[in-house]
């Protein structure tokens, strides 16, 4: 992609995100991000990566991030539609999904030791298929502690155990 389809590209995402806001009647403004998307993301490049702020922004989060998946679900569709191309689009809202990240990092390190000294499986709540994918990716180099995935859509959940000696 040459950087003026990539100019082309984020102006397309950054117009189809401010109409959704303005109909969803939500009054934030859009900061492009120069990074690329985090480790762990849906996507290992994101070309085109907005953080949205405001205040009292919840409502663009949703539960346990559901909602701001949607949302970058429809633009992705949207900017595809229109470009006739699929990119990579990543939405943020104030960093969330850095913190996120780094708490699931955070509680994935936490729960393996625990896994670890108890030797008992620990299952976790049920997660989006990139916040699975960061607990798996977090503890794959673990010397003691194996994880897998359980269960169907929604309720799929990251299972954490200790590895058979």
């Amino acid at each position: 992609m040459t950087p003026k389809e990539g100019d082309n590209i984020a102006e397309v995402a950054r117009s189809v995100l401010e109409t959704l806001l303005n109909i969803m009647g939500v009054s934030a403004s859009l900061v492009p991000q120069v990074r690329p998307s985090g480790e762990g993301e849906e996507e290992d490049a994101a070309p085109v990566v907005f953080d949205i702020e405001g205040e009292d922004l919840g409502i663009l989060i949703g539960r346990r991030g559901q909602t701001l998946s949607c949302l970058q679900y429809i633009v992705r569709l949207i900017v595809a539609h229109r470009m006739k191309a699929r990119v990579p689009i990543t939405i943020d809202v104030e960093g969330y999904k850095q913190r996120r990240y780094e708490g699931l990092r955070a509680l994935a390190w936490r729960i393996a030791e625990e896994v670890k000294v108890r030797g008992v499986p620990f299952t976790l709540e049920p997660m989006l298929a990139y916040e699975r994918r960061i607990i798996h990716i977090t503890l794959a180099d673990h010397s003691d502690i194996t994880t897998q995935s359980v269960g169907e859509g929604e309720a799929r959940r990251v299972v954490i155990l200790p590895k058979e000696k």
